[in-house]
């Protein structure tokens, strides 16, 4: 099974930090790229949707305050992370990058680990599914780290596509959710597959989970959800 980590965008003019942090996550077990723009930036979510943005205040093109007006006012981007950094210390800077849609804000130098931490509890707020921390439910446990998804002290051979719908659905037990909700949240509204795909993917998911079947439910003429209730 293909690796799912989770992907990080550095938007940061200075090296020195660029391969700093890069460094940090990538020992983590993260996907980090870089961009040294605005543009490159914007450039990049439009081919890869990152799980986080940690992105600058002072950038060469364009502020990144910009930037960040620009990802919230565009649905299919309003929902990262987003983390500025930036040596602006008043407290009127740090409002305005807040007021603008920041998630948090840290002024440089700044600690890579505290960087590390803020931003694992950032993805645990925002965006579960994207947290590297072990889900469990039931006998099953999946570890986002190496990829793995066990029953008891066994392993189970799962294929990518049902890893990444387990882990959505782990992410937000006892939900509800829609064919369409599914493709947006776990293939992405970018992927053309069809809602019945969902389908099938639930059915080869239901298989590998075998006893554990009954976890994954079917909520008639809405969709799916994960729950531990019988």
């Amino acid at each position: 099974m293909a690796a799912d980590k989770t992907t990080v965008l550095i938007v940061e003019d200075e090296p020195a930090i660029v391969e700093l942090v890069t460094f940090s996550l990538r020992e983590s077990g993260w996907n980090v790229s870089s961009v040294q723009s605005t543009q490159e930036a914007w450039e990049f979510i439009h081919e890869r949707k990152p799980q986080l943005i940690l992105l600058d205040w002072m950038l060469p093109d364009q502020s990144g305050l910009r930037l960040l007006a620009r990802i919230r006012g565009d649905r299919h981007f309003a929902d990262i992370p987003v983390i500025m950094l930036t040596a602006k210390s008043m407290e009127e800077d740090k409002l305005a990058g807040l007021n603008s849609g920041a998630d948090d804000y840290i002024t440089k130098p700044f600690s890579p680990r505290e960087l590390l931490a803020r931003s694992r509890a950032l993805l645990r707020r925002k965006s579960p599914e994207h947290a590297d921390t072990a889900m469990r439910a039931g006998p099953i446990t999946l570890d986002p780290v190496s990829c793995t998804v066990s029953m008891g002290e066994a392993k189970i051979d799962i294929g990518h596509a049902e890893y990444k719908l387990l882990k959505f659905f782990l992410a937000h037990p006892e939900r509800v959710f829609s064919r369409s909700q599914l493709l947006d949240k776990v293939w992405g509204d970018h992927v053309v597959i069809e809602e019945r795909t969902v389908d099938v993917h639930v059915l080869r998911l239901r298989k590998a989970l075998k006893e554990a079947e009954h976890l994954i439910k079917t909520v008639r003429s809405v969709g799916y959800m994960l729950s531990e209730k019988a």
